[in-house]
This record gives C-alpha cells, structure tokens and sequence, in this order.
C-alpha cells in the first residue's frame, strides 16, 4: 500500500487485507536501519484478526521515498501528521527498538492520535558503541554485523528460526545490507542523541513494554529504569530471547500484542 503524504510516497505492509475504518487500527514502527518487513508475520496475524493493521517504512527507508529524518522528535512529529492524514482514529502505536523512542515521543507530543503504546526492546536512553558508530558513519559492512550480533539471542544464532529452512541472523544483515548509504548512521546517532527528558509525565495513554531476557541492545535493566517512571504500564518478559522479539519469538509475541490492544471479537 503506497500513500501521498508530505510531497512523498510512504509505504505500507498491511498484512494482505485493505484497511478498514472500521476495525481497530494498529500502527507498527520499525527500527534503525530496518524497514516495514520486519513486521511481516504481525502485519498477516493482526489483518486476519479483525484489525487494520499497517507497518510503516520511515522516510527514506524501505520503499518510502523522501529525505532521512534526522532527530526522534521529527520523526515523531511525522509520524503523527501521518496518523493524521490517514484518518482512522487514534491507534494502537507499537515500537521496536527506534520505534520505541518514535512512539512515545509521539505520544508524548501528540495524546489524540495514539490509544495505547505496545513496545519491544525499548529504553529511556539508546547509547550506541562507538565503533558501530563510526562503521555506521563510514557505510561499513561492520555496521550491519555488529548490529546483527548484538540483536539475536542465543537460539538465534544457532539457526532457531521458527521459519524452517531460514538463518535469522542472514535475513536480518540482509535487511540491513539493504539499506542506502547513510540510513545506518543516521538511526543510530538520531537514538543515541535523543534526551527522553519527563516522558513519563507527559504520556497519557497505557503502555505495555516487552523485554527480552537476552538483549543486548536495550537489556532488561535498561527497560526497567523507563518502565519505573509509567503509572500505567505492564511489563513482560520473554525468557532466551534477544532484541529481535518478534522475528525471534512470533508466536508469543502475538498473544503479547493481542492482550494490550484488545482482540475484536
């Protein structure tokens, strides 16, 4: 699904299935260097059981054309106005990674056009090493490998894919490969500079957080220091898995998203 928005054209997995205005809508946001396809088992799922479901591909990422948004704040503001335009209501936000940072800042930002925030792998603070830094700045194949490793649990890495016949670990460095020059650094230096500040005074609306027991990136202590802040917040923990949950781990991540955002019936 393509869309005019902004002078650009954003576009969108939307699991097989037109959106309806009239189903619950979700609204998926990838992370750092990544795309919309990262979302392509809880697109189908989610379609198929009575939402409209949609992961977006940020500017200049994916298929979507346009220039990189190089602060969380302005993808935040974009990403509202998109909401906007689409018209469905405020939405269910789900974040991964990046994502997390994009979704509560909108939130944060702009309360009418998010329901509930589901996040995975997310923390208050995303400092990146500076070697992946500075391999991300100079288009470095390291780049993708180190963010590779890191991301995957242990089970991951051992060809623990629920995909048979599929290595993760490949799949996700290709994804990253993927991506033009610049899109790497531009995520990482956008995460490792945000200042989340009192965003837990400013988010109105429920929030679930999913952690990996084995992330690297955002590890369980990290999540804990943001969820401590949240009045209205459930925390869940998946054991053996890494940063990259929902391509690690779908099924529980399924019934995970189900629960916070309310399955129609």
């Amino acid at each position: 699904m393509d869309l005019e928005f902004q002078g650009i054209t954003v576009n969108f997995a939307t699991g097989g299935v037109e959106i309806d205005h009239s189903q619950p809508p979700v609204l998926m946001v990838h992370g750092a260097g990544m795309d919309r396809t990262v979302w392509s088992q809880q697109t189908r799922y989610l379609a198929h059981r009575g939402f409209s479901a949609m992961a977006v591909d940020l500017p200049g990422h994916g298929d979507s054309s346009g220039e990189l948004l190089s602060t969380i704040d302005e993808m935040a503001d974009w990403l509202a106005g998109l909401i906007r335009s689409l018209d469905l209501g405020p939405v269910r936000l789900v974040g991964h990674s990046m994502g997390c940072l994009i979704a509560l800042e909108t939130a944060a930002r702009h309360g009418d056009v998010t329901e509930r925030l589901v996040l995975m792998g997310a923390a208050a603070a995303m400092p990146v090493h500076p070697d992946l830094l500075g391999a991300a700045e100079r288009n470095e194949i390291l780049a993708p490998q180190l963010m590779t490793a890191w991301a995957h649990g242990t089970r991951a890495h051992i060809a623990g894919n629920p995909t048979p016949g599929l290595w993760m670990r490949s799949g996700c460095q290709a994804l990253l490969e993927r991506a033009a020059d610049g899109v790497i650094y531009n995520d990482l230096f956008a995460c490792s500079s945000y200042e989340a500040g009192d965003i837990a005074g400013q988010v109105k609306c429920p929030i679930t957080v999913i952690v990996g027991s084995e992330d690297k990136m955002t590890p369980p202590k990290a999540t804990a220091q943001l969820v401590a802040g949240f009045s209205e917040v459930e925390l869940l923990h998946l054991e053996g898995i890494g940063h990259m949950m929902m391509l690690e781990a779908p099924d529980q991540i399924h019934e995970m998203m189900l629960r916070p955002i309310g399955q129609k019936t």
